[in-house]
């Protein structure tokens, strides 16, 4: 039964591995076995109790090290579609050679759902949803499951496995989709897996995967160490091509600042030089161990304009109920409101955070206007309330459910109104005599609103999509010249972006919160730089500059508070509007 379903595993994957041209390859001495030599042993498992792929069957082999002890963690490397590149072997006598720490490898075969009738119906074969797909399910299936099930076994002697569980100790590989599989992992939890071995990496179109040397070259590089394989004779067929891939993937590493290398052939989609550049790969993988991975600088300008060295995430509050709008007054205090709780936190330029005696009224979106005062969408009482520095209310407009607003330097104020409140999507300008008017329908969404530094364009988020749209602003404070201006980068596992808050820096960069954090856009809608928030804080939902240079900014994200100051100036909507320098077409 196990020898058919195996036999059914190869020939359903093997569409990926083409006839390659004759190869011949040097063989690496750590390829062959040597008298001496001690040699670990190979451990078989089988596991089938997955919540993150549930229903899948898969097998697993894991590699103790001769010289393996318990009592002290070991390093780990995990190879996608179970053992290849004679690593046993390879882990012998590099280990023995002390070219790598004490290692034990974990390979694992992609899942399969058994069918109920062998005779007459096929598994359902899990390999391309698993490896090819992006997002941290395969990351979190590894550490939540496998690596924990991994240390529910001993060796044939008794010893007790016990794995590392710093990312700086573990390394990760692969081959075709199992090497997008392996730099997906890294790539989504850096913290957790430092070094990536990808051999003839699937890095085109089949389930997103020819997006990553786009997004390696927006984002900070990672501390994430990487060896790249491919030949010329690689596939190109219906999702990309693979030699082409690859190279780009090389280029966009270098150009991010990571540490990176490769080896380039003339071989096709198959295993041959993985297998005999695979000792190289493990001796320059775990080079320098047990020192950090560390990246180095990006050549992404527009990125580097924008982040302070040396500074990183600071956390200013947690434990609220939901964080949403952020404001900035004129002395650099930020104010942002937890929503379920109708409280309204101030922090000082010191950074000295305190709670302010005024009932926010369930408030969402909040700004400071010209005057001083601190304006907010009201939503339980559907009202447009401004707070002057006594603690003192004004309404301002009735029967308006907004969600944020923004007030310019002439007193204009404007409003979005979610699909939520009011269908469709509205957008008000009220007037400093309180009259209000639509000025504006029908968008998905309508969420953060934002102005530029000369005050001339406003900028809308459509929540339900991956835009960001754009109105002139006519001489009558209504909007013309409506376009879908701004355009996002959205999560493969995402069906939009959610961009919610948004600001502007004094030079029009235009800074927006997403699912993926928050994507920067120049001036004329493209996203030049992604900065995400810590891992684990959850979407963040608004962004201001503040602090005593209006340099620092500050985040809200579900239940916490983050601030990073920047190299960069926020553009106050409450002052005299400024014409930023034109922007690079």
């Amino acid at each position: 039964m196990k020898k058919l379903l195996t036999v059914i595993y190869l020939l359903a994957s093997a569409h990926l591995f083409a006839q390659a041209p004759a190869e011949s390859y040097p063989v690496d001495a750590a390829s062959v076995e040597h008298p001496g030599v001690p040699k670990g042993e190979v451990l078989k498992f089988t596991f089938s109790q997955s919540k993150i792929f549930p229903g899948t069957f898969r097998e697993y082999w894991v590699y103790v090290p001769a010289q393996y002890k318990p009592g002290k963690p070991a390093c780990v490397y995990i190879n996608q579609d179970g053992i290849q590149w004679k690593t046993p072997t390879v882990f012998d006598n590099l280990i023995n050679s002390g070219e790598m720490p004490v290692t034990i490898g974990v390979f694992i075969t992609p899942g399969r759902i058994l069918s109920q009738d062998t005779a007459n119906a096929l598994d359902r074969f899990n390999r391309s949803f698993e490896y090819d797909g992006l997002g941290n399910a395969y990351a979190r299936f590894i550490l939540e499951e496998i690596l924990p099930d991994v240390e529910k076994h001993t060796a044939s002697d008794g010893r007790t496995i016990q794995l590392s569980k710093s990312g700086n100790d573990r390394a990760i590989g692969g081959s075709s989709s199992g090497a997008v599989c392996a730099f997906t992992a890294a790539w989504e939890k850096p913290a957790e897996f430092s070094r990536v071995f990808s051999a003839i990496g699937t890095y085109v179109g089949l389930r997103g995967a020819q997006v990553y040397p786009t997004l390696i070259r927006k984002y900070e590089p990672k501390p994430i160490r990487v060896f790249l394989q491919d030949g010329s004779n690689d596939l190109n067929i219906y999702g990309g091509d693979w030699w082409m891939a690859n190279q780009s993937m090389e280029r966009a590493l270098t150009f991010a600042g990571y540490e990176v290398t490769h080896t380039w052939g003339e071989g096709g989609h198959n295993g041959n030089m993985g297998t005999a550049v695979f000792p190289q790969a493990m001796r320059w993988l775990w080079k320098g161990w047990p020192q950090p991975v560390k990246g180095s600088t990006t050549k992404n300008q527009f990125l580097n304009d924008i982040l302070a060295p040396g500074e990183d995430w600071q956390l200013v509050g947690s434990g609220y109920t939901f964080t949403e709008g952020t404001a900035v007054n004129a002395a650099g205090e930020a104010f942002y409101q937890d929503i379920p709780t109708s409280k309204t936190y101030k922090v000082d330029v010191a950074g000295t955070l305190t709670t302010l005696p005024v009932d926010a009224k369930r408030s969402s979106g909040t700004a400071f206007g010209p005057d001083g005062r601190r304006y907010v969408c009201a939503g339980k009482t559907k009202q447009i309330i401004a707070y002057s520095a006594d603690g003192s209310e004004t309404v301002i407009a009735d029967s308006i459910s907004g969600n944020d607003l923004v007030v310019a330097n002439n007193g204009n104020i404007y409003v979005t109104v979610p699909d939520g409140t009011e269908k469709p999507s509205k957008l008000y300008l009220i007037k400093p005599n309180g009259q209000k008017q639509v000025v504006d329908e029908g968008i998905k969404f309508a969420n953060g609103i934002a102005l530029s530094p000369d005050q001339t364009l406003a900028y809308v988020t459509e929540s339900a999509t991956h835009w960001v749209w754009v109105y002139s602003i006519l001489p009558d404070g209504t909007f013309g010249n409506k376009q879908r201006y701004g355009w996002l980068h959205v999560a493969d596992t995402d069906d939009n972006a959610w961009p919610d808050g948004l600001r502007c820096d004094r030079e029009g960069r235009i800074y927006v919160t997403t699912k993926l954090g928050i994507q920067v856009l120049d001036q004329t809608g493209r996203v030049e730089a992604i900065i995400p928030l810590p891992p684990g804080t959850g979407q963040p939902s608004n962004v201001c500059f503040a602090g005593p240079g209006f340099n620092t900014l500050y985040v809200t994200a579900v239940d916490k508070v983050y601030r990073r100051k920047l190299k960069v100036t926020g553009a106050n909507v409450f002052d005299k509007p400024f014409r930023p320098a034109a922007p690079h077409l």
